[in-house]
């Protein structure tokens, strides 16, 4: 069978009923940044709830209401359109006067809390997000409380989630690694491009090892990232037994591909799991070509190659009944992970409009 790069394999679980449909009512998400404002600088700190507005209409209406391009607006990571959000964003003001930001009246936006930071907010910068998602269902609240503390000690698959590939961005991706033509696309769509065929491919990699069985473990010639870092070093075979310790007291953890030009490359059982997945894949019409050729297309494009954990958990996990047929989950994941992989995980597989950016 032709691997697909939007199918997400799981552990095998019993199939529990229940539908997830996300809204500003079912589904809120709040940034978890591992500092606080400054208090003082050049940058207004603004904490902020959206709903039913996606990150860069945010960027966009401060950039117009400050008088500053969209580009100097700073946060931390993107956050769905199809929920209740809170999160940081910093504005520059170094040279202008700061605006009169109880006049910032814009439709699906709310600012809570204004303060001053010393430097522009990155991409990155937040350790994780906290979910409350309400799910419909009619099994008690304790067997999926159950299903929750498995993942907390045993971990899921850490997949991009559906809503990185949106309707067509595969397609479009692989249309625009053939050409090459790099000039003649927005950088913004480019750069969502890139993204998805990246994801594509690490998914296809960490489907193969849960269909092995070797998600959560070490094999030779495995590039380990350090928990709660992009730090990843190449695992040495002489350090064999203090690794998988550190791997079962989840202080690192085994990676998959983000292809681009250098970086750290796996060797033995790895090298060879993943060039043979990368090549079985045969892409999307008018592509490149195979995964490979995928792969070779997106380092010539200039993306720097990197790695991703095969593996995340929730942590802070909490599951209440809120009536007969509903339950709510509430639960923090690091930055990067996805609250709907997470559900798919437990049972719960969300329509693929879900969203759920980290």
């Amino acid at each position: 069978m032709t691997p697909d790069p939007l199918a997400r394999r799981y552990p095998q679980l019993p199939l529990l009923v229940a539908a997830f449909r996300s809204s500003p009512e079912t589904f809120f998400v709040e940034e978890i940044l591992p500092f606080a404002a400054d208090g003082e600088g050049d940058h207004a700190w603004l904490w902020l709830e959206k709903v039913g507005r996606n990150t860069e209409d945010v960027v966009r209406a401060l950039a117009r209401f400050a008088g500053v391009a969209s580009h100097d607006i700073g946060y931390a990571g993107l956050k769905d359109l199809h929920a209740r959000t809170r999160q940081a964003f910093t504005v520059p003001l170094a040279g202008r006067q700061e605006p009169d930001w109880s006049q910032f009246q814009v439709p699906g936006m709310q600012l809570l809390e204004v303060s001053r930071h010393r430097r522009k907010l990155r991409r990155g910068a937040h350790r994780g997000n906290r979910f409350v998602v309400v799910v419909e269902t009619p099994v008690a609240a304790t067997i999926w409380e159950d299903r929750l503390g498995m993942l907390a000690a045993q971990g899921f698959p850490n997949y991009f989630g559906a809503q990185r590939f949106g309707r067509d961005n595969l397609p479009a991706a692989g249309k625009m690694l053939a050409a090459e033509h790099r000039g003649r696309i927005p950088h913004h769509l480019r750069a969502l491009f890139w993204s998805s065929a990246r994801a594509a491919l690490f998914n296809l990699v960490l489907a193969e090892r849960v269909r092995r069985g070797s998600w959560d473990r070490i094999l030779p010639g495995e590039i380990l990232q350090l928990a709660g870092s992009h730090s990843h070093f190449l695992a040495s075979p002489e350090e064999w037994p203090q690794l998988q310790e550190r791997l079962r007291a989840w202080d690192l953890h085994p990676t998959g591909p983000l292809p681009g030009r250098g970086g750290t490359l796996p060797l033995e059982e790895v090298a060879t799991l993943e060039r043979e997945v990368l090549a079985a894949w045969p892409g999307t019409d008018g592509s490149p070509g195979n995964g490979t050729a995928w792969a070779e297309a997106l380092a010539r494009q200039g993306l720097e190659a990197a790695r991703r954990a095969l593996r995340c958990r929730p942590e802070h996990g909490s599951v209440r009944q809120v009536d007969d047929g509903r339950v709510e989950f509430a639960f923090s994941l690091p930055s990067g992970a996805y609250a709907t992989v997470l559900l798919e995980a437990i049972g719960v597989v969300p329509p693929a409009e879900s969203a759920c950016f980290g």
